[in-house]
């Protein structure tokens, strides 16, 4: 819940606005820190979730590294100070360019996804006269049992190298003087909240790191990924368990003495401590619809006309009274999908009630867009 202070001073404010909440944020940072400390774990964050500014200077003071899946995401993570060997580098789709740059910079390492894109990177650093080191991204084929739009390790998603093409991708590994091999990587996807669903993938790891040694590949690391998932619904529960999160791959994971275990996380870092904070343009009542029109649209937040997202919807001018009226919540954007919410029960609502749409600090600004010529976005930081 929103504070008087908190709403007293959102009152003179141009809306719509991400509100950041930097001490949650560092909260979470020091408890998922320490909870990975104690296994002597890796953890980089994932910058595709949220890349400002002002929330990366923290994420890398807390020490941790970055994951990138873009050149771009690359070179923010190098310029904002994160560590070049400690920044890796995702994704199905590397171009030449990507790969030259990030070569320049001698990163950690290159999670890669085809037999094809081996080859790319050992011709590239060759004209370089370079060793890149790779780790190989393996589609473990286990079901997250997330959404169907963020599941990425089944054997019908498009990343990461099949377990039947494993020969093949040795027989290339072997073949390329230019790279180094460090160990193999997974991520099955995302908002991943029944813990039970990493002990299957722990069994995958443990498969494929013995079936890399049987063929004389030293594997230094074990890269699980992230999708640790936050509590949508229950927004106030806001810093999620940590500590058994990475005592699921402590007890499961069969990790050799001189192997190291990373993660890539980033929902679960920064996806609570932020919501966006919108003003009713409009209210519609109607015989079996009620709509409220806000000055925030899919532009400013995509999750739930992308993919059917949920997040708690709450009016704060009103939040001290009961909730008696449902409503679709809605946005200004020409498009039936902007959508936030139908059927929500909220308090009875009027034309300037700002209302908060929580747990927006994942995928929410770095999805916004300009369509419609939609203005800049605007923040908040409270610390």
């Amino acid at each position: 819940m929103f504070s008087n202070k908190d709403r007293s001073q959102f009152a003179d404010l141009e809306t719509p606005f991400y509100y950041y909440d930097l001490n949650l944020l560092q909260e979470t940072l020091n408890s998922c820190t320490e909870a990975a400390k104690v296994y002597d774990f890796h953890v980089h964050y994932a910058m595709k979730a949220n890349f400002n500014t002002t929330l990366l200077k923290k994420i890398r003071l807390a020490g941790l590294g970055a994951d990138c899946v873009s050149g771009n995401e690359v070179k923010k993570a190098l310029e904002m100070g994160f560590d070049a060997g400690k920044v890796v580098f995702a994704g199905v789709g590397k171009s030449d360019k990507e790969i030259n740059e990030s070569l320049d910079q001698d990163i950690f390492c290159f999670n890669v996804e085809s037999i094809q894109e081996l080859e790319v990177i050992n011709e590239l650093a060759a004209k370089k006269n370079k060793i890149a080191k790779v780790a190989i991204r393996i589609n473990p084929n286990v079901d997250a049992h997330t959404h169907h739009n963020i599941t990425t390790g089944l054997d019908e998603n498009k990343f990461g190298i099949n377990s039947w093409d494993l020969p093949a991708c040795a027989d290339t590994l072997k073949q390329c003087a230019q790279l180094e091999f460090i160990g193999i990587h997974f991520h099955i996807g995302s908002q991943i909240t029944n813990l039970d669903v990493y002990k299957n993938l722990c069994i995958r790891v443990n498969e494929f790191s013995q079936w890399f040694e049987e063929r004389g590949f030293v594997v230094k690391v074990l890269n699980v990924g992230g999708g640790l998932g936050i509590d949508y619904h229950h927004p106030e529960q806001q810093i999620p368990d940590f500590t058994a999160y990475f005592k699921i791959f402590n007890d499961f994971l069969e990790k050799r003495d001189n192997q190291e275990v990373h993660f890539e996380l980033g929902r679960a870092l920064v996806g609570q401590c932020s919501s966006l904070i919108s003003k009713v343009l409009y209210v519609k009542n109607g015989k079996t619809k009620n709509f409220i029109i806000l000055d925030a649209g899919m532009t400013e937040l995509m999750r739930p006309a992308l993919y059917q997202a949920y997040h708690q919807i709450e009016n704060i001018t009103k939040q001290d009274a009961a909730a008696s009226v449902k409503y679709d919540v809605v946005g200004p954007i020409c498009e039936s999908t902007d959508c936030f919410g139908k059927e929500v029960l909220l308090q009875e609502t009027q034309r300037g009630d700002l209302i908060a749409l929580r747990s927006t600090g994942a995928y929410g600004e770095v999805m916004s867009s300009h369509y419609n010529l939609r203005e800049e976005l605007r923040f908040v930081f409270s610390e």
